[in-house]
């Protein structure tokens, strides 16, 4: 059976570890030129060789993103960077533009190349093509149904592979390609800067009364005629490994490292399960509490079953029912003391769950809560301070505290 391959989004080096190890089998990131996340934090050449030797030691991949549509200028040094991404042990360029496949044929021609979905390739004629030029992976565009990638894969050779993004953020526009940031911001999508105007609130204006703002909804709350859901494919893993991709993808580099480790999770556990035996499968319903838990917007199927995208007209703001509050960087057994350092303020004897690359959530009380310092506090207020905790249940570094945002505090 042909187990795909999960790939997760890095937006920086703590992402990057959450991915690893939280169970992808690789990860795609952008370093410091022509990415398509211009506002991630995305990674100086120190980090991106840090974080490359810390997934290669785990066995796992590095993508590194250069898809966007370069104008001259954008050129300038290019082969120089192919040349550092090859010396620092990039698994893969991703790419959408043949001036950047042609210069890295050229360049560095030992360095994979995987086709940016930003292609828009959507038939097989199309993915044939550009694997006669070198391209050994094809991430295809969003619009396609699990029938299109029946059909690519009966006509494609083995050794071209065929990448999905089965989880996150959907574009309106044509697989990405989109003009309306550039023309209302000023901001090229297509060179890393969208300022996402599709996510905006729309009223409609009559030319004679200017100034009136009318509602296109009757629910009052105008209406957000581009702003799509989010795509959730958790519940057909078995059609999207039957259907012969060769990797899921997840979408969000700039998504949290909460997001990144629970969907991760989800995925891992849903595949490996179909994996280990297919006949006696089943959907879980904790792998969607995991989906559900980081921010997100309304699920949909997208277009994989033949159907046009749902739109989500009531709002483009995230659902987010927990927040992450600390990452584990260390546990003392004898002492059952853990080390903390804060991600969002959190109180003496607050209820949070403890999220774990592998099994189920556990729940735990922050008990004899102290600084750095061993002085005992009441809450951890400050951005990534360092404290501690009581705790029996034995932790592990890179383990999560998250906490629901309806918990009421124990100190009110």
């Amino acid at each position: 059976m042909n187990k795909p391959e999960l790939l997760a989004p890095a937006g920086n080096l703590e992402k990057l570890k959450a991915a690893v190890d939280y169970g992808a089998d690789a990860v795609y990131l952008g370093g410091s030129k022509l990415n398509l996340r211009a506002n991630a934090d995305n990674f100086n050449d120190e980090d991106l060789k840090a974080g490359i030797v810390y997934a290669h030691l785990k066995g796992k991949k590095v993508y590194v993103t250069i898809n966007i549509f370069p104008h001259n200028h954008d050129l300038i040094g290019l082969e120089d960077y192919l040349v550092k991404l090859k010396n620092i042990g990039a698994d893969a360029i991703i790419v959408s533009d043949p001036g950047v496949i042609s210069a890295a044929k050229e360049t560095v021609p030992e360095l994979e190349i995987h086709l940016s979905t930003q292609a828009n390739c959507t038939n097989y004629k199309s993915a044939l093509f550009w694997n006669s030029i070198g391209v050994k992976r094809l991430v295809m565009a969003r619009e396609l149904s699990l029938n299109d990638y029946k059909t690519l894969r009966d006509k494609l050779p083995s050794t071209c592979e065929v990448e999905a993004f089965v989880h996150g953020s959907m574009c309106i526009s044509y697989s990405g390609r989109c003009l309306l940031s550039n023309y209302m911001t000023g901001r090229d999508a297509n060179r890393g800067e969208c300022a996402q105007p599709c996510r905006y609130k729309y009223h409609l204006v009559e030319e004679k009364r200017p100034g009136e703002f009318f509602n296109i909804t009757e629910d009052g709350n105008g209406t957000y005629i581009m702003n799509s859901k989010d795509l959730c494919m958790i519940e057909y893993i078995p059609e999207l490994i039957e259907s012969g991709i060769n990797s899921l993808k997840i979408e969000g580099r700039m998504k949290s490292a909460f997001y990144v480790a629970s969907v991760v999770k989800a995925y891992r556990a849903a595949i490996d399960k179909y994996a280990e035996d297919p006949r006696n499968y089943f959907f879980n319903p904790k792998w969607m509490e995991y989906l559900v838990k980081p921010s997100h917007r309304p699920f949909t199927t997208g277009f994989y079953f033949g159907e046009e995208i749902k739109q989500h007209y009531k709002s483009s703001s995230y659902i987010r029912s927990y927040d992450i509050v600390g990452v584990v960087k260390s546990y003392h057994k004898d002492s059952q003391t853990a080390v903390i350092e804060q991600r969002n303020k959190v109180l003496s004897g607050d209820i949070v769950e403890i999220m774990t690359p592998k099994g189920d959530n556990k729940t735990i009380e922050l008990l004899h809560m102290r600084n750095a310092e061993g002085v005992a506090i009441g809450s951890a207020p400050s951005a990534q301070m360092i404290f501690t905790i009581q705790c029996s249940e034995v932790l592990r570094e890179g383990d999560m505290l998250i906490k629901s945002r309806r918990a009421n505090s124990t100190n009110g």
